[in-house]
């Protein structure tokens, strides 16, 4: 029996790519193969792809380009014609079709963009589509840029509540210290709220990707906080996606464990915090209310300053003393009433408990 009946599943450039840079078609059928076979079963698979821009620094090698984001670009929109052409020949193997959805940040800003691209997704998978997604390089600019791909994977799996997101990367998953040192452990489970894994992550990137171990925990965490499980895994290893969804626990790999579903809302706000508008700061108090055990919003009372403008229903940052990422949260109402009414300890919260994501890591 299936542990899980929807996953996202994430695929990082080293797996889809041998260690020249050129495509493994071989591991890009064998996953394809793993997806169309779980399809067939009645499991809904989203695959969030790397690989487009080492597809195209294998296509253009002599790039007369030399600032990097114009490289990026370039080989990003030749390397997503290749990529995706790769993969809908795969599938139609399978007899299924597949859809390329290119994204940016920009598509997940508004709880209105982000409803629009749900729906997207949704509208696909019920006709039996296996949505591929990747993030449009070619016209994303790096301040508005997710930090790779395990990011963006991140938000469709708890955007689209899937059960699970499936990390799949060029190691088995996260160990206490350099997996290539002697001695090193695999960490087979993660607590979510509890376990702080910053200090022994490599920060190394990898070599045709953007982000590291550390990224991956950090999305891991915050997938996992908002409701989603989620296992980082090998994924050059036979039939990782389908040893994942049947039998995990006889594989190495590491699971982060949620402690249980959020509501859809804060499932966006899990990872909407770059579209926050200002920050607000607390004291000591109000701090102890939100991390503590029981539901708590925001007062006013609890609020020391107020850095940036905002409107009502726009995001806010949440910050100690220190300036310490509490969570985030939706504004109740806009500054110049929140400011207006700062001292008055009886007003109405500022965020609703409904509408406020606390980090994982503070808790």
């Amino acid at each position: 029996m299936a542990i899980y009946k929807t996953i996202t599943v994430k695929v990082g450039s080293n797996v889809l790519t041998h260690k020249n840079g050129m495509l493994n078609h071989e591991r890009i059928a064998h996953l394809t193969s793993q997806i169309a076979n779980l399809h067939k079963q009645g499991i809904g698979v989203i695959l969030v792809s790397s690989g487009a821009v080492a597809a195209g620094r294998s296509l253009v090698p002599e790039l007369s380009l030399k600032d990097s984001v114009s490289q990026r670009q370039v080989f990003s929109a030749v390397g997503q014609v290749k990529l995706l052409n790769i993969y809908s020949q795969l599938f139609d193997q399978h007899q299924l079709s597949c859809a390329q959805v290119l994204v940016t940040k920009e598509d997940f800003r508004t709880r209105e963009h982000y409803l629009n691209m749900k729906n997207c997704l949704s509208a696909l998978l019920a006709n039996g589509i296996v949505p591929i997604i990747n993030e449009n390089d070619a016209v994303s600019v790096t301040a508005l840029m997710f930090t790779d791909n395990d990011e963006l994977a991140g938000l469709v799996a708890s955007m689209m509540n899937t059960d699970a997101l499936f990390i799949l990367t060029n190691v088995d998953g996260i160990y206490d210290r350099n997996p290539d040192e002697a001695g090193a452990r695999l960490i087979a489970s993660v607590n979510a709220k509890k376990d702080d894994l910053e200090a022994y992550i490599s920060t190394t990137k990898s070599d045709f990707g953007r982000g590291g171990m550390l990224t991956k925990c950090r999305v891991a965490q915050k997938t996992c906080a908002a409701g989603t499980a989620v296992h980082i895994a090998n994924g050059n290893h036979d039939h990782i996606i389908e040893h994942l969804i049947y039998n995990p626990d006889q594989v190495n790999h590491t699971c982060f464990k949620p402690n249980g579903v959020k509501p859809a809302l804060k499932k966006w706000m899990a990872h909407a915090e770059w579209f926050a508008k200002a920050e607000v700061f607390i004291n000591e108090g109000a701090k102890n209310a939100l991390l503590g055990p029981k539901a708590s919003s925001l007062l006013l009372a609890g609020v020391t300053s107020i850095r940036g403008d905002f409107r009502k229903g726009d995001i806010l940052q949440i910050k100690d003393s220190a300036h310490h990422i509490i969570g985030i949260g939706r504004a109740k109402y806009d500054k110049a009433l929140a400011e207006s009414h700062l001292r008055d300890k009886k007003y109405k919260p500022l965020i609703h408990y409904d509408y406020l994501f606390v980090h994982p890591e503070t808790l």
